[in-house]
């Protein structure tokens, strides 16, 4: 999305039951102005360590944030947080940068109760990983745009006086032969100590910060993020607080990278639809093996219910805002809406097929996301052929949110070092403003 600074919203914790609102088919119920509230829903019939499916079990994907070296050694199915946290100081500011594929975006909250309130965010389109497909770099011209978003970032730190940030990169850092020398330079330029957080530790964050969007229901639920640089897909089962992770895969198709290996979109519809076909067997052969695992637990999901779908990243957003036809995009209609997936599919045919000067052209997407919407759209439909739920999810939240969960809880906890300095879950979250002082004070 373009640069933003959106209006204040509170957004919960886990540990404290939620009413859930009775999602209407293609439409959302927007918060008064100024605000968008989501709370944990109570448990939906989903027993505790035991579902019919029979997927690999998977235990907290936050437990080992460094490695993608396979499922945590600890028996059996563990939340992705712990438990419920203590009351936390209500004055003091946390935040939570995500430096993408393609996005660079920060938020920053204080606690308010049981919930927090966003004082600040800033969101904008750095394309980090443009051209890393074809030379294995980030390139000069990725990281100065980047190196820009982050110096706003950490100037809003200082002004808004961040007791404790956690910042992290993800999938064209992890891929880039640069990416540590980058982040280093971060460092040193910016004052912001960067994270490359595994892509196991990428989905958790996701999960955590969108899955009180999810349709109440039995049974297994899958969530997804499409990303920059890579998807990844959550299998889960919901609980009174937050969802059991059943299993998990990340791929290495994102709206950026699936892109750029596909080539130039050609002159002629024909060759568009062409493309886009290739684009959609692409991301469904890296999903097979997934598919193949997760078809028990669908097969149950269905036997319970409809499917439960839910989706956060700007494919689904923007796909959002067309099906609802908004003027210009509105985080407030579109967070925690519920659109029929063939809807979604409708919008995904009908983008495949414009070239790309057309697409410039609708609101919600311009220049900014015309090239690379339609590598979206294939991956979402890829996505709703191994989960076909009649309704998908939509959910403006992710990482950042999922980030700011975990500091303030693990905070709330006084988890046993005394400053406030871990997660709780082996991710690295710092006192905010030390080394960005000094990074402003050198340029």
């Amino acid at each position: 999305m373009a640069e933003q600074d959106p209006p204040a919203a509170k957004v919960d914790v886990p540990g404290r039951a939620r009413r859930r609102r009775k999602g209407r088919k293609g439409k959302s119920r927007p918060p008064a102005a100024g605000t968008a509230k989501a709370k944990p829903r109570p448990a939906t019939g989903a027993r505790p360590g035991k579902t019919d499916a029979a997927p690999r079990a998977v235990s907290d994907l936050g437990s080992d944030p460094g490695s993608d070296s396979g499922p945590s050694a600890a028996p059996g199915l563990e939340p992705v947080l712990a438990d419920a946290p203590r009351p936390v100081l209500p004055r003091q500011s946390y935040a939570a940068i995500d430096l993408g594929t393609n996005n660079c975006r920060l938020l920053i909250a204080r606690p308010s109760g049981e919930n927090f309130t966003v004082i600040d965010a800033f969101s904008r389109v750095v394309r980090l990983g443009e051209g890393l497909a074809q030379s294995g770099r980030l390139s000069d011209e990725a990281m100065e745009r980047t190196l820009a978003a982050l110096r706003v970032c950490a100037d809003k730190l200082m002004r808004r006086n961040v007791f404790l940030a956690r910042s992290v990169a993800t999938e064209a850092c992890r891929r880039a032969e640069n990416g540590p020398e980058f982040i280093e330079r971060v460092r040193r330029e910016t004052g912001i100590a960067l994270d490359i957080i595994s892509a196991r530790e990428e989905a958790r964050l996701a999960v955590l910060g969108c899955h009180v969007l999810l349709e109440e229901g039995m049974g297994p639920a899958m969530i997804f993020d499409i990303g920059g640089g890579s998807t990844e897909l959550v299998l889960i089962e919901s609980t009174g607080t937050v969802p059991r992770i059943l299993d998990w895969q990340s791929v290495p198709w994102g709206v950026v990278s699936l892109t750029e290996s596909c080539g130039p979109e050609g002159g002629s519809q024909a060759e568009r639809l062409a493309r886009y076909r290739h684009m959609h067997g692409l991301v469904a052969e890296s999903f097979a093996g997934f598919a193949r695992r997760v078809s028990s637990a669908r097969e149950s999901a269905g036997q319970a219910g409809p499917l439960r779908l839910l989706g956060t990243s700007g494919t689904v957003t923007t796909l959002a805002s067309l099906h609802l036809e908004l003027p210009q995009y509105d985080r407030r209609m579109v967070d925690g809406l519920i659109v029929p997936a063939e809807s979604m599919r409708e919008i995904s045919s009908r983008l495949s097929s414009m070239a790309v000067e057309e697409r410039r052209e609708l609101n919600c997407i311009g220049r900014e996301r015309a090239d690379l919407v339609v590598a979206g759209c294939a991956i979402l439909e890829s996505i709703l052929d191994l989960w076909p739920a009649a309704r998908l999810g939509v959910a403006d939240r992710g990482i950042r949110e999922g980030i700011l969960r975990s500091l303030i809880a693990s905070h709330g906890h006084g988890n046993g070092h005394g400053n406030g300095q871990g997660n709780g879950r082996g991710g690295r979250a710092r006192s905010a403003n030390g080394g960005v002082r000094r990074a402003m004070a050198s340029r």
